[in-house]
């Protein structure tokens, strides 16, 4: 909603001056010509007085111009056979000194004939009743000028029914047909110039201006009036003693320009406040019909109102009432009773004695002429009165044809009462060409349809000012703005604004009680601009565009092959899958050998595999995930570890049992055998792969898109990882079996630690399973310490890759890489050892238990053969 601080230009309060019937003779008169019909007229001859004077100063042109184009007009009506033909028109014409007050006073004329008299008491001298003047009646009556006079006027007018058009009354306030059902005009209201004007500013892009108003219903009214449209439109706002008025528009110097609804003298009281404040060029003035293109406003003003865009009715200068005025004189206007007033105003001279200008002045002469001994122009509004008259007589023709149709003259139904309802219902059907060629009709509410020249006022380049045509308002505006000049030259459209408009990606803070003042507010982080007033998050796998317009799909990554992170790990697999691919041909190959048969041929195929996926899985992990690769993943991830521990695990504990059997008695533990062995390593995988399948069922895999992982503050960082749906719990219950297998692993290595280093295998096996301790108690922090960090995914999975790997290269470079070299360097080492010898302080008892726990081990290593 518009707020509106409207300035109301100080001039003097209307107020009822008692008038003096001896302070002012020459005004108690009026004009009055006969007819058949007579009709009233109110115009301002005088301007208002003052120092208790109800009348001031003789108005040349709104006063005298005026009245004279009734005059013409109804000469004309009376001279058409056409236009109410064998009827005569008459007149009664009063001076409203432009004072509402008193133009009240002056139109209680138009109603005397239709107020009764009560003669009863009242006696002649001689004893008879008195004989009354029967007063003219009027039927209608043509004015007035100023809107505060029709007011008062038609309050009056319509108690008796007696139509009234106005010629220059454009306050919004009489549309209101239920208050002012008599009163019609031939001009459009202001509410139609306010639209116009307003429509100049929207074309202007202007969205904060100012407004001026003259006290009084037509500045008030006008301005209230453009208030309204500007809130019903919406997109512009209005900010709210000369000098006061020009600082009090400077404290909201962004609303450059300014509605002005004033009069002439207001006009250029404000120019020069303006002036004085050194504020030319700032000011882009918008001037209501007041202004239009008069010269008055701004002689001596002309560079601080250069641009000031005016607005007129449309009109044109009548040249039959040209030959009329200039061809009027002393002797043949003698029915103008102030045309002598007018003579000695407009020559600078005075008519003899009785001449109502004071100084010694020259003489009239009488033989003056208007247009040659003076200046003329004529005035605005001649055009408006003359339409005005014509109305009236196209009503009284209409009335006349459905009444007397047929009958020359007045029949006796006009001629009796003419009925003011009856004429007015003519007067809103009228239609006809005006004097100056436009249409004239009248709506509903009896206002004439709007129709504006649009004015700019512009200093050329040989420094001469003048009014230029720019654009025309009928109900729509088309402004030529190519035409529009400023004072800066630049020919782009001046500001008026309260905000620059926001850039993309930013939202409109609007102030608070003032719509079109804001901040300008940029959407942070993974917000957009939805409007022009909001910032929306985007949704979560999305990121604002780069306007911070719309929303864009994350880019969605994964490890790639070609990546640091994946280069280094599948290096080490490669080397992994090479050396465990030649330690299993070189098994394979001396399958039969000693130290082959002696290290457990099944156990030690089981543990090369368990070794091989261990490097293989790497492949897994940087494969691009889908629903089979993340399938193995779940299989292979444990199980490569599952195997090796599983092995290592039935390793250690079956040398463990064999030592405890010894200390016992020399009977065989029970499940020693190879076959025991596979059996017991493939029921702990079991396990494993029984914990695999459960996971399948529970939750079958499948991808998914990561976006909180690499959700940075930045968007246009942020990514959304492609990874497989395994939870980091999901991958302790997949790792933690086997990390439980290889603890278990390494306790009974620590157990079997008192093993000479020269029998079977214990020793390796406890240095693999510390190593492999200290390699995952690495692995569990630097995993899990990750977490939160932008590159977590490669750093995750390169750590679990390189474990897996060095896991794998622990056990076969400490368990199987001496046997090869001893295989292929030394092969005569790798013969069965008759004699073992002993140290001799070894007890009696130590020796018989090695001596049984080799026949035993001897034994199943013959049996597997």
């Amino acid at each position: 909603m518009a707020t509106s601080y409207t300035w109301l230009l100080p001039v003097t309060s209307p107020q009822r001056i008692p008038i003096d019937p001896q302070a002012a003779p020459e005004y108690a008169h009026s004009i009055r010509l006969d007819g058949d019909i007579i009709l009233g007229g109110l115009f301002p001859v005088h301007s208002r007085g003052d120092r208790g004077t109800p009348c001031g100063e003789l108005k040349k042109e709104k006063g005298i111009h005026r009245l004279e184009a009734m005059m013409f007009a109804i000469d004309l009506i009376n001279k058409d056979p056409d236009l109410l033909p064998n009827i005569t028109l008459g007149a009664r014409i009063l001076d409203t000194c432009s004072r509402d007050t008193y133009a009240l006073e002056q139109s209680l004329t138009f109603v005397q004939a239709l107020i009764e008299r009560d003669g009863s008491d009242v006696r002649c001298a001689n004893g008879d009743p008195p004989i009354f003047t029967k007063p003219d009646k009027i039927v209608g009556v043509i004015g007035a000028a100023a809107s505060s006079v029709s007011i008062m006027v038609a309050n009056i007018l319509r108690l008796f029914k007696i139509p009234q058009i106005s010629y220059a009354s454009t306050a919004p306030e009489l549309s209101d047909n239920t208050r002012y059902d008599f009163f019609s005009r031939v001009v459009p209201p202001d509410s139609y110039q306010a639209q116009a004007m307003m429509d100049i500013v929207t074309a202007m892009e202007w969205n904060y201006v100012s407004t001026l108003a003259s006290e009084g219903n037509y500045g008030e009214s006008g301005v209230e009036a453009f208030v309204q449209i500007s809130r019903e439109t919406g997109g512009v706002c209005i900010p709210g003693e000369f000098d006061k008025i020009i600082r009090r528009l400077l404290e909201t110097s962004n609303a450059r320009a300014v509605i002005m609804f004033a009069n002439e003298d207001d006009i250029r009281r404000v120019l020069d406040a303006a002036k004085k404040n050194n504020q030319t060029g700032h000011f882009l003035w918008v001037g209501s019909d007041s202004w239009g293109s008069k010269i008055s406003p701004v002689i001596g003003q002309e560079r601080v109102a250069e641009g000031a865009i005016t607005i007129l009715p449309k009109r044109a200068s009548v040249d039959a009432f040209d030959r009329y005025f200039r061809s009027r004189s002393l002797s043949n206007n003698r029915r103008n009773v102030w045309f002598a007033e007018f003579w000695e105003e407009n020559f600078n001279c005075k008519l003899g004695m009785h001449g109502k200008r004071p100084g010694s002045l020259k003489k009239c002469t009488g033989l003056e002429k208007v247009g040659r001994d003076s200046s003329y122009e004529q005035e605005g509004k001649v055009q408006f009165v003359m339409d005005a008259v014509y109305a009236m007589a196209h009503a009284l023709h209409r009335m006349h044809r459905e009444l007397c149709y047929g009958y020359p003259g007045l029949c006796p139904r006009m001629a009796s009462n003419i009925d003011g309802k009856e004429l007015l219902s003519h007067i809103r059907a009228v239609s006809f060409n005006g004097s100056a060629g436009t249409p004239v009709v009248f709506n509903e509410n009896g206002d004439a349809p709007g129709r504006y020249d649009i004015f700019q006022y512009q200093i050329n380049n040989r420094s001469t000012a003048e009014y230029r045509v720019i654009g025309s308002w009928t109900n729509k505006l088309h402004l030529k703005v190519e035409a529009m000049r400023w004072k800066t030259g630049d020919p782009s459209l001046p500001p008026s604004v309260c905000s620059i408009p926001c850039r993309t990606g930013e939202r409109k803070k609007v102030v608070k009680g003032v719509p079109c003042c804001w901040h300008c507010e940029r959407c942070e982080g993974y917000h957009y601009q939805a409007s022009e007033f909001t910032c929306e998050l985007c949704p979560y796998e999305m990121r604002p565009d780069t306007n911070r317009t719309g929303c864009v799909p994350i880019p969605i990554i994964k490890l790639e092959w070609h990546s640091p992170w994946a280069i280094f790990p599948v290096f080490i697999s490669m080397l992994g899958i090479i050396a465990t691919s030649f330690v299993i041909v070189t098994f394979v190959r001396y399958n039969d050998t000693p130290i082959v048969r002696a290290s457990g041929r099944e156990m030690s195929y089981v543990l090369l595999t368990g070794i091989f996926l261990c490097y293989a899985i790497t492949f897994l992990m940087i494969a691009t995930p889908d629903v089979g690769v993340c399938s193995f993943r779940r299989i292979f991830l444990g199980l490569g570890m599952c195997f090796s521990y599983a092995a290592l695990l039935t390793k250690t504990n079956r040398i463990h049992r064999i030592f405890e059997q010894g200390k016992k008695s020399v009977t065989a533990p029970r499940f020693i055998s190879p076959a025991s062995q596979l059996v017991i390593t493939f029921s702990l995988i079991s396990v494993q792969l029984l914990g695999v399948f459960v996971w399948f069922a529970v939750d079958p895999p499948h991808t998914v898109v990561d976006y909180g992982e690499q959700r940075t503050q930045d968007p246009t960082s942020a990514r959304g990882v492609l990874k497989c749906d395994i939870s980091d719990l999901s991958l302790i219950c997949s790792l933690g079996y086997s990390i439980l297998l290889m603890v278990t692993c390494t306790v009974y290595a620590i157990k079997t630690r008192g093993v000479p280093e020269t029998f079977n295998e214990a020793k390796p096996i406890g240095f693999t399973m510390y190593t492999t301790c200290i390699i995952w108690l690495a692995f569990i922090p630097i995993f899990f310490g990750t977490s939160q960090s932008a590159e977590r995914m490669y750093i995750q999975t390169t750590t679990l890759t390189i474990s897996l790997s060095l896991s794998a290269s622990v056990s076969l470079g400490m368990l199987y890489m001496p046997k090869v070299y001893i295989i292929l360097f030394h092969p005569e080492q790798n013969v069965p050892k008759r004699k073992r010898s002993f140290k001799n302080e070894m007890s009696q008892k130590a020796k018989a238990q090695i001596k049984y726990a080799d026949t035993m081990i001897h034994k199943t290593e013959l049996s597997s053969v």
